[in-house]
């Protein structure tokens, strides 16, 4: 007699159960596809809500820039009217008009000033010129295990490069 396939019921069973039970790699792979619609979709969800809300941020953006233009316009109006109030009081025209340019040119200056002094309080950036200054040492690279530069500490937000000048992180 040939050798046989096991003819027990719980032989039987054992090799239906391992047909039926999915494998690791295709339990892997289901799972790697399953994430990757998740993500994907995930993704779609994303940019659709951007897009509405970016949509919406374009619209406002154009209607305030539309105000301020309008309002520009606006103001040569103003100063029209207040050359010819000016004129009617009893001015010769070309003299109001003469006066409400220097206005202007006042207001011109008045704002250049703040704006100056407004630029010169912003801060150099130190923590930056001071690691660019180390980039050339940086580019030239280290053996493992020596150093030819001090590294900078960090204790209690504050970094401690050369010397003793301390930074606020």
């Amino acid at each position: 007699m040939a050798h046989s396939a096991p003819s027990s019921p719980s032989g039987a069973r054992s090799t239906t159960r391992r047909a039926e039970e999915p494998s690791v790699g295709a339990l892997v792979q289901s799972a790697m596809a399953d994430v990757s619609t998740l993500i994907r979709s995930e993704i779609e969800l994303a940019k659709a809500e951007v897009g509405r809300s970016a949509k919406k941020a374009g619209i406002g953006a154009g209607a305030l820039g539309a105000a301020g233009v309008l309002l520009a316009f606006s103001g040569i109006f103003l100063f029209v009217t207040i050359a010819e109030l000016l004129t009617w009081l009893g001015l010769p025209r070309w003299v109001s008009y003469l006066i409400v340019w220097v206005l202007l040119v006042l207001l011109a200056g008045i704002a250049a000033l703040i704006g100056r002094r407004a630029l010169k309080k912003i801060e150099k950036p130190e923590r930056t010129i001071e690691t660019l200054r180390d980039l050339p040492e940086v580019i030239h690279r280290e053996a493992p295990g020596q150093r030819r530069r001090e590294v900078p500490t960090v204790s209690n937000g504050r970094v401690q490069l050369r010397g003793s000048e301390n930074y606020t992180v």
